[in-house]
């Protein structure tokens, strides 16, 4: 089998998804997705990456991805080339999988978990959707409808978490879902560049889990996300207000890369630490689990490396009794590829899922996705990823696709 084509597709709708498909010689398509400045990444596919692979066969993954890890600049870093490397190696794991006919799970040692709970990161429709504006340099309050605005559908998450947390909490618990995360300091973060948080914002940021606390008391977990906008006083500061609120954890606290001011936050704090979807290659997670700067490892295969760097990351932290949470508030490829993986970890703790995402916009891009039951997810039982892209996403007139043919 060799590959003979690479393609990528780009939607102007949602303009940080990046999709790419391998052709090989036998018929089978192989798909993969990262997120995230989609134009370099296409042109480093293009330019660079695409002329390595083509003639290849797809199932040498670890040789493909040694040789796409070793260029001289890039690779090991979280930029646009292991972005790109990402959603390769998760396209040679879905044709490995279709050549075989066994789903990707399968092929990484079988399921240790029947389902994994998921939490509910609590975006919105549009969270991720083209805007006027240029949704990069967007503030937090802009990244939402206001209070009042007509919904697109029932779960409108962020404007709830921010206005209605404890009907939020309930319409969760109600699904069954046990975890939600929501992020009411960034806010202060962007007023003071992270540099310090005053009593009064710490208060107001405190409004949701007041709410969220009397309406369902201990019913369900929060999980903080603090986007890395921190120095580490005020992470203190914020990590001390949050005691009474029993939070499962604090993630990225700190800016990803500083594990040092990571490490004394959690040396500092009983609440867990959890760190970080940003960082990439199981080298840098390495320094992170040997600095104990982290006590849940969060993996995005989109960034890391892909579904073999994330395994071996895995594999790393539960060696350290560590537990891992797979991050996912990106696009369907990469939620079927992170359930399939999760399900196959025994050191997994929660797969991140967003339910105006798996019920929403993620159903007009792929044909099928993993089943979300009672706040459980089970991954696809289909070859390979168990999904594909849809042929209309092809004709759809804000679609960029380009291919590279041997």
């Amino acid at each position: 089998m060799k590959i003979v084509a690479v393609e990528t597709i780009e939607l102007a709708e949602f303009p940080f998804l990046f999709w790419l498909r391998l052709h090989t010689d036998s018929g089978i398509v192989g798909t993969g997705e990262t997120f995230f400045a989609p134009a370099p990444v296409a042109a480093y596919i293009h330019g660079n990456v695409a002329s390595y692979l083509l003639g290849k066969d797809p199932r040498d993954i670890e040789l493909h991805d040694r040789r796409l890890g070793s260029v001289y600049v890039g690779a090991r870093d979280s930029g646009a080339e292991v972005r790109g490397n990402s959603a390769v190696n998760i396209a040679l794991w879905d044709i490995y999988g279709q050549a075989l006919d066994e789903p990707v799970w399968r092929l990484l040692g079988g399921r240790t978990h029947e389902s994994v709970p998921i939490y509910n990161t609590c975006a919105g429709y549009g969270h991720i959707r083209a805007t006027k504006r240029n949704a990069l340099f967007e503030r937090t309050e802009d990244w939402s409808l206001k209070s009042g605005d007509a919904a697109e559908g029932p779960y409108e998450d962020l404007l709830a978490w921010r206005f209605d947390a404890d009907k939020l909490a309930k319409s969760l618990l109600a699904e069954g879902i046990g975890g939600m995360k929501i992020w009411p300091f960034d806010i202060a973060a962007e007023a003071s560049m992270g540099a310090r948080i005053s009593s009064a914002d710490i208060d107001k940021a405190l409004e949701p889990f007041r709410k969220i606390r009397d309406a369902v008391g201990n019913a369900i977990e929060i999980m903080v996300e603090l986007h890395g906008l921190w120095t580490l006083p005020p992470a203190l500061r914020i990590a001390e207000a949050l005691k009474p609120f029993d939070v499962a954890w604090l993630e990225e606290p700190i800016r990803f890369s500083e594990l040092d001011a990571m490490a004394d936050l959690a040396r500092h704090t009983a609440i867990p630490i959890a760190a970080s979807e940003r960082l990439a290659s199981r080298q840098v997670f390495r320094q992170l689990i040997d600095k104990r700067a982290a006590s849940i490892i969060m993996i995005d295969l989109a960034w890391c490396g892909g579904l073999s760097e994330a395994r071996k990351i895995a594999n790393m932290a539960e060696a350290s009794e560590l537990p891992v949470t797979l991050h996912d508030c990106t696009g369907p490829i990469v939620f079927a590829a992170s359930c399939a993986l999760s399900a196959t970890l025994p050191n997994v703790n929660y797969q991140e899922a967003v339910r105006a995402y798996f019920t929403g916009w993620y159903t007009e891009v792929v044909d099928v996705l993993p089943e979300v039951e009672n706040g459980s997810v089970t991954p696809l039982p289909g070859a390979g990823l168990g999904l594909k892209l849809k042929p209309e996403v092809f004709e759809r007139p804000d679609a960029t696709v380009r291919v590279t043919r041997a």
